[in-house]
């Protein structure tokens, strides 16, 4: 008792001496660790220099075996062939597996008999086709993918060998989503510089569309304009299938910087473009009543083709071909549909602020008398009738029945923008957006060094 009666006694020392000096304990206790740790770094200085260690040089013979023993492992090795084509409109069973390297007549005829195959192969354009087959050409597996619609799933048709049969199921797995990015300068004309930067046709007219309201793309131009853009593309088994909306662009026309970010307000059935402060792209106008075409003639003083006099041109005239789809540059009410004297068959639309439209010498009208009609709707086609000397389509803007520059009023033309309910989350999109642009941009600049 008396051992335990000291031990106690020399615990409650220690104690009283730990809570009187705990800064001096634990000076002495680091420096105790310095001490250890100096002295595990001298102990791995003092030892030797790996170069100083002896080197042992072994050398051993091998003996490969011979080309006949290794042709022999390789026989019973059987190396999968594939290869992709796209359907044809004249395709048959036989066509279409010839392109694939494919001599099977088993398959052929299956593919033949098939009604799922019958129903989404034969007489289809573009659909990507992809085989697998052995060396002997025979057929494994064939697969058929395509996109038929807008719900984000894509259709895959499999035609596969089990066994000595074949066997066919159609899926419909979602569209994967990626993003790239792309960016290029104009030297002739916008299509040529998005083929040269390997942008698809669908971004290119997207990316028109975008900034319509504020560039001529018919006639402002200008050699040496850059544009960037970020745009989906959406992919089925890793395969590119085609292109989704842009997501951000960036113009830059004679100096002038162009920017759009794609946003959707909560709630809202469809998003729109925006410029990163906040204003929407989609004017009131658009600036061109066709998609693509060349200005012909615009509006001021011209020498008549056919009355051969000068007279006030009271419109702009895009040179098309014969069945160019025609728009609607707003939303409005036809108010006229048929055919009026010189103007062969025309439309005239009526629009709000007593705004009018006329759209004539059509080959076509699509619509009719009365007929509500939104911005960007064909509502007929270029052709060359009542006084024309070609194809194109004459276009005027009157307001109160007076006659109008219509490129000067889609410029000037109204927008709506970000809801205050919607602009904190819009404000952290544009930022991103800023990023993925200079990204995009940044590409053009590093393959122009």
């Amino acid at each position: 008792m008396l051992d335990l009666d000291k031990l106690i006694l020399a615990g409650n020392v220690l104690i009283s001496f730990f809570q009187r000096y705990p800064q001096r304990i634990t000076a002495v206790v680091a420096a105790s660790l310095l001490m250890v740790g100096g002295g595990a770094f001298a102990v791995a200085s003092m030892a030797p220099d790996a170069a100083d260690l002896p080197v042992h040089n072994i050398l051993e013979a091998v003996k490969p075996q011979t080309l006949s023993s290794q042709a022999l492992l390789l026989e019973g090795v059987r190396f999968p062939l594939f290869r992709t084509e796209v359907t044809r409109s004249n395709d048959s069973a036989e066509t279409l597996l010839k392109r694939l390297g494919i001599d099977d007549p088993k398959a052929a005829a299956f593919m033949r008999n098939d009604a799922l195959v019958h129903n989404s192969v034969w007489g289809r354009v573009g659909r990507q086709v992809s085989a697998e087959s052995t060396e002997e050409k025979q057929l494994s597996k064939l697969t058929v993918r395509w996109v038929p619609d807008e719900s984000g799933s894509f259709n895959r048709l499999i035609v596969e060998r089990v066994g000595h049969e074949f066997q066919s199921k159609l899926e419909t797995p979602k569209l994967q989503s990626t993003v790239r990015m792309a960016s290029g300068s104009i030297q002739t004309s916008l299509f040529a510089a998005t083929d040269e930067a390997r942008i698809p046709d669908s971004i290119a007219i997207q990316l028109a569309e975008i900034f319509s309201g504020d560039i001529d793309f018919h006639r402002a131009l200008r050699k040496g304009d850059r544009f960037s853009v970020v745009y989906e593309s959406l992919q089925a088994d890793g395969e590119q299938v085609r292109t989704g909306k842009v997501i951000s662009a960036e113009f830059v026309n004679n100096g002038r910087k162009l920017q759009a970010l794609w946003f959707q307000e909560p709630g809202a059935s469809k998003g729109a473009y925006y410029t990163p402060a906040g204003e929407s792209l989609r004017k009131a106008y658009l600036a061109s009543p066709l998609e693509f075409s060349r200005v012909s003639s615009g509006f001021s003083m011209r020498f008549h083709p056919i009355l051969q006099s000068w007279r006030a041109h009271l419109g702009v005239d895009y040179a098309a071909p014969t069945g160019t789809p025609v728009r609607s540059v707003a939303d409005g009410t036809v108010e006229f549909a048929g055919v009026q004297g010189g103007f062969g068959n025309v439309v005239i639309v009526k629009h709000r602020n007593n705004h009018t439209t006329v759209y004539a010498h059509l080959s076509r009208i699509g619509v009719r008398k009365g007929q509500l009609v939104s911005q960007s709707q064909h509502i007929g086609a270029v052709g060359a009738t009542g006084w024309a000397t070609g194809p194109h389509l004459h276009f005027e803007f009157r307001v109160n029945g007076h006659h109008q520059d219509p490129l000067t009023l889609a410029r000037q033309s109204d927008s709506i923008p970000v809801s205050a309910a919607s602009r904190p989350h819009f404000e952290k999109l544009a930022k991103l957006s800023k990023l993925e642009l200079q990204s995009a941009s940044s590409m053009q600049v590093a393959g122009m060094q």
